[in-house]
C-alpha cells in the first residue's frame, strides 16, 4: 500500500471528496496503471513518483489549497496539461520523452514537460510517470467528473477582470470587489475562467465573501491552454453552473492577458452581452495603452501595478482619460462602487 499526494487539480473527482487528509492510498480501490503515449490526453489523470534527484523546493497545493513539501519517492497525483506563462513556465503534456519523465509545470499539478522557463522559477519538481490514475480499475480523467445535462441559460450581470500579463493583481482587485459588492448587499459568485491551475486564488474569492466559487477546473479542464472550440462548449456548461446558484452579479477573472493562448479572448466573446463593467489590471501605465490597442476594448477602470501609486494613476488618466485606482486601498472602496455599479442602478 502506498501513500499519494492529491493535488488540487484532483478537487472534482471522488477521491479528493471523500478525505480531508490530502492523501490517498494506492491499493484495491486505486492504481496505477501504464498507458500507451498515443492513448494520453490533456486532463488525464497520472502518477508520479518523486526522483531522487528531484530540485524540491517548491511545494504541491493539495486538493485542500493547502501547501506541502515533497521527498523522494513521493507519489503525486496530478493531470496531463498545458501552460504557456509569459513570466514563469511554458511546457506541454506532449513534450514528455521516451524516459517517462514529468515535470510539475504548477504546484496545482499540471503535469508535462517545460520547454522554457525563466530564471525567477526555482527548477521544477521531476516525477518518473507511474501510469494513469485508476479507480476500481478503471482509467479515470477530469471529464469523469464534470456533471453533465444541458447547461441553465445564463444571464448574470458581470463584472470582468482581464489583465495585461500575468501577476498583475487580478485576483488581488477580485477580492476588493467582491467586498465592496458583499457591502452592498448583493450574493455574488465568483469565477477564474482562464489560466492555469491554482485553487489558492479561487479560495481566495471565497475568503473575500463570495457566496460561490468556481474555476476552469470544475469544467474538466487542467489550465484553458486548448482549441477555441474545445473551450467554448467547456465554458457554456460552466456558466450553467454558475446560473444556477440564483447569484446576483458574478466576478469573473480571465487569467493571464486576453491575446495569450489561454482562451481569454474566447471568454470576453463568450460573454460580451453580460458584462456590464471591465477592470483591466496592468503592470505599468503603458501596458494599459498596450492592452487596448491590442485587444480593440477600453476597460472601465484600471487596477493593479500600474494604479498603486498617486503618479501612476495620473499617468493612466493622461495616457487613455480612464480612471484609474488602487483597489487595495479601504478609502477605495466608495469610488470602487460608484465607478463599477453606477451605470447599473
Amino acid at each position: 500500500m502506498t501513500r499519494a499526494l492529491l493535488t488540487s487539480l484532483t478537487r472534482i473527482a471522488d477521491i479528493a471528496s471523500e478525505n480531508i487528509t490530502g492523501t490517498a492510498t494506492l491499493g484495491q480501490r486505486l492504481g496505477a496503471r501504464p498507458c500507451e503515449r498515443p492513448n494520453w490526453a490533456p486532463g488525464d489523470y497520472v502518477v508520479g513518483r518523486v526522483l531522487p534527484d528531484s530540485p524540491l523546493r517548491l511545494p504541491f497545493e493539495l486538493s485542500s489549497g493547502r501547501l506541502v513539501e515533497v521527498g523522494a519517492g513521493d507519489r503525486v497525483v496530478g493531470a496531463l496539461g498545458t501552460r504557456a506563462a509569459t513570466l514563469e513556465v511554458v511546457g506541454d503534456w506532449r513534450a514528455v520523452g521516451d524516459d517517462g519523465v514529468l515535470e510539475a509545470l504548477t504546484p496545482a499539478g499540471l503535469m508535462g514537460r517545460a520547454t522554457s522557463q525563466s530564471d525567477v522559477v526555482p527548477p521544477l519538481v521531476r516525477l518518473a510517470y507511474e501510469g494513469h490514475l485508476t479507480i476500481d480499475g478503471e482509467i479515470v480523467r477530469m471529464d469523469d467528473f464534470v456533471p453533465g445535462g444541458a447547461p441553465q441559460p445564463f444571464a448574470l450581470p458581470v463584472v470582468l477582470i482581464v489583465g495585461s500579463s500575468m501577476s498583475a493583481g487580478k485576483t488581488t482587485t477580485g477580492r476588493a470587489i467582491v467586498r465592496m459588492l458583499r457591502a452592498s448587499g448583493r450574493r455574488v459568485v465568483a469565477a477564474k475562467l482562464t489560466g492555469a491551475a491554482r485553487y489558492r486564488d479561487v479560495l481566495s474569492l471565497g475568503d473575500a465573501g463570495a457566496d460561490w466559487i468556481f474555476d476552469f477546473v470544475d469544467a474538466g479542464l487542467p489550465s484553458s491552454v486548448c482549441p477555441a472550440n474545445e473551450f467554448r462548449p467547456r465554458l457554456r456548461g460552466l456558466l450553467g453552473r454558475v446560473a444556477a446558484t440564483g447569484a446576483d452579479v458574478a466576478v469573473f477573472e480571465a487569467g493571464a492577458s486576453p491575446l495569450e493562448p489561454y482562451n481569454g479572448a474566447t471568454a470576453f466573446e463568450v460573454l460580451e452581452p453580460h458584462v456590464r463593467s471591465m477592470v483591466l489590471c496592468a503592470s505599468d501605465p503603458y501596458a494599459v495603452v498596450g492592452i487596448i490597442e491590442a485587444f480593440g476594448r477600453k476597460p472601465d477602470l484600471v487596477a493593479g501595478p500600474a494604479a498603486n501609486t498617486e503618479a501612476g494613476i495620473e499617468l493612466v488618466r493622461k495616457l487613455t482619460q480612464i480612471p484609474a485606482l488602487d483597489a487595495r486601498s479601504p478609502a477605495a472602496a466608495a469610488e470602487l462602487e460608484r465607478l463599477l455599479l453606477g451605470a447599473w442602478d
